[in-house]
């Protein structure tokens, strides 16, 4: 595949379909986690959804290092320059692991007082600090996964990764029954059996995809002289994955927002919202799948100045993700009692979760809006502008919710609907500022200077 000639759709079909796949399985995942944690109690279930905004960390690290990994070193094999390809390789690498001691840090020593902030019981928190603790020990793992992986994204290679999402998933699905609740000489861990379940897998994965790796051509020809860490590689991967990490960690504070609020009806509540959450992100699979095949295909056409196919790339993904999130919405809306029955036989919990499903059908086609305009930006080596955009819709819109639904004393579903309407807003908002960005801007940024 040439991701330089090609034709686009064929091109963002061929990677997204693969990227959506390695993503099922990987929310499949989570979702298993959650399956589980709603056998050993509502208490639990409720513990690992409140999790989710902790431990976000280590996914925002991720995919600041993969996609800083994949559009700079896309970037660089665009423009047919070997010698830069070799440093954002080597460099990518360190990057995450020098980061991943920092979130490790963050991770073990803040969780608790989070907890605490969302307005968590003591069993409720106990029980988080029994899975984040053992997750926050295995950051390096996760962020050196992506981390290698990132190159293979570059090379348009979504394949492999999917693979590995698809082996991660059956060996979590088979380890977590054994290690929550005992099988012969293994004592039953509960909650932290399914963190543990993680960081098994997610160890297999890496040893996988580092033996993949190490395969590649371009790994090959690498010597001691690119190990040697350049602080120019360094300072462009940070200014590249850390806007990124930061704006998508405000995510993390958004979640947190929605489930301090809604864990003012109580523990019922957050637990519904929490599964039906996890049937949402099964839902937005494609369009993650479909926005990791645009930072492959922009960037490598970025280095080569191909701007006619990076509009063509942005308009073709967008109408791809639109689409399926309008099919999706429609089947969420006529499903949502019996999808949310999976994770929880309480009725309470059902109805909670339902009852978030049916207003999130709405929303649904606002959200490709703006994760591709996000990735179209990124891929351009734009992350300041992705940063902004991430802290204004996860900071200002969660905020302006919170306080609104305060004042007026909004019930659940007051609560989400205004969520909904906010999100609406914000992605056409974002939407004219792409089309701008395309009309007036986008040939004029090719000229910054890099490595």
């Amino acid at each position: 595949m040439d991701l330089l000639k090609d034709s686009i759709p064929k091109l963002v079909r061929r990677l997204a379909i693969p990227a959506s796949v390695g993503t099922l399985f990987q929310t499949l995942y989570n979702i298993v986690d959650t399956f589980f944690a709603g056998k050993i109690s509502p208490e639990a279930l409720s513990a690992l959804s409140k999790s989710f905004p902790i431990y976000f960390i280590i996914i925002a690290a991720s995919i600041g290092v993969t996609v800083a990994g994949t559009s700079l070193i896309g970037n660089s094999i665009g423009e047919n320059n070997k010698n830069k390809v070799q440093h954002y390789i080597t460099h990518i690498i360190m990057y995450g692991i020098i980061v991943s001691i920092f979130i490790t840090y963050l991770g073990l020593n803040y969780s608790e007082k989070i907890f605490i902030i969302m307005g968590s019981t003591n069993e409720v928190t106990n029980l988080g600090l029994q899975y984040t603790n053992i997750i926050f020990f295995g950051a390096i793992i996760f962020i050196l996964v992506v981390a290698l992986n990132s190159l293979l994204h570059a090379d348009g290679d979504t394949k492999t990764y999917r693979n590995i999402l698809i082996l991660s998933f059956f060996l979590n699905i088979i380890l977590n029954p054994i290690l929550i609740f005992g099988f012969l000489f293994i004592p039953a861990m509960g909650v932290a059996g399914i963190g543990i379940a993680t960081l098994i897998s997610q160890l297999v994965s890496l040893i996988v995809i580092l033996i993949k790796v190490l395969k590649n051509s371009r790994v090959k020809q690498l010597n001691k002289e690119f190990f040697l860490p350049k602080i120019l590689y360094f300072k462009n991967i940070f200014f590249q994955s850390m806007p990124i990490t930061l704006s998508i960690c405000a995510y993390s504070f958004s979640a947190a927002i929605v489930f301090t609020y809604v864990g003012t009806a109580g523990e019922f509540a957050t637990a519904g919202y929490g599964a039906a959450s996890r049937i949402e992100q099964v839902l937005f699979l494609p369009v993650l799948g479909i926005n990791t095949a645009i930072i492959s295909i922009i960037s490598q056409n970025f280095g080569a100045k191909k701007f006619i196919r990076i509009k063509e790339t942005y308009f073709t993904a967008l109408k791809y993700a639109l689409f399926i999130m309008v099919i999706a919405g429609i089947i969420i809306f006529l499903s949502a009692d019996i999808v949310t029955k999976i994770f929880s036989n309480n009725q309470e919990v059902i109805n909670y979760g339902t009852r978030y499903l049916k207003i999130s059908a709405f929303v649904l086609p606002a959200y490709p809006i703006f994760f591709i305009s996000n990735g179209f930006f990124m891929s351009l080596k734009k992350a300041e502008i992705a940063m902004i955009s991430n802290m204004f819709r996860n900071l200002l819109v969660p905020i302006s919710v919170f306080y609104l639904a305060t004042y007026i004393t909004a019930d659940f579903n007051t609560f989400f609907w205004l969520w909904a309407s906010f999100n609406w807003t914000y992605s056409l908002l974002y939407l004219l500022v792409v089309l701008y960005y395309l009309r007036n801007r986008l040939e004029k940024s090719s000229a910054v200077v890099h490595p």
